[in-house]
């Protein structure tokens, strides 16, 4: 019985140097031809999930927890937003009834005082948050199909 050979995925020609070393010739517009298209725009390191799943499973996946997301990001925002508001809603009444006194200079030195640490730290980030940039700048690279879902499927979650 005859086994059959694997056939390279790219078209190849066997060539002989003068002395016995063998090497391949490979097509390499066939090659790029053949690449996934997130690997010819994101490069080689695109896609544990990629080549996982396919793009449509990617996608649902994606949009499901980005709306999942949003949904959620959507209900705390507005309890949060309505409890910082509340909260200095009722300081501002308590202070002008007269339950509580604010000493308004303070506050704002205060508050000019955390402008200005907060310019100098904006110059230099520090190390930890240029890796963790670095981290998710890596993986939306490595997983575009399901990252794009997921931005929408929050985008979605947010209006709905």
């Amino acid at each position: 019985t005859s086994k059959k050979k694997k056939q390279p995925s790219v078209p190849s020609a066997r060539r002989k140097c003068k002395g016995e070393e063998t090497f391949d010739v490979m097509d390499l517009a066939e090659y790029a031809k053949r690449q996934r298209w997130w690997n010819r725009v994101f490069g080689k390191n695109s896609g544990p999930i990629a080549e996982k799943y396919s793009v449509a499973t990617q996608l649902a996946i994606g949009g499901v927890t980005g709306w999942c997301a949003g949904f959620l990001f959507k209900k705390v925002g507005k309890l949060a937003a309505s409890a910082v508001g509340g909260g200095f809603f009722l300081l501002q009444i308590a202070n002008h009834t007269g339950y509580i006194k604010v000493d308004w200079k303070r506050v704002e030195q205060d508050v000019n005082k955390a402008k200005k640490q907060l310019k100098l730290n904006a110059e230099k980030p520090p190390k930890e948050v240029r890796t963790k940039v670095d981290e998710v700048t890596t993986f939306v690279k490595k997983n575009i199909v399901l990252t794009g879902g997921f931005a929408g499927g929050f985008l979605i979650g947010l209006a709905s």
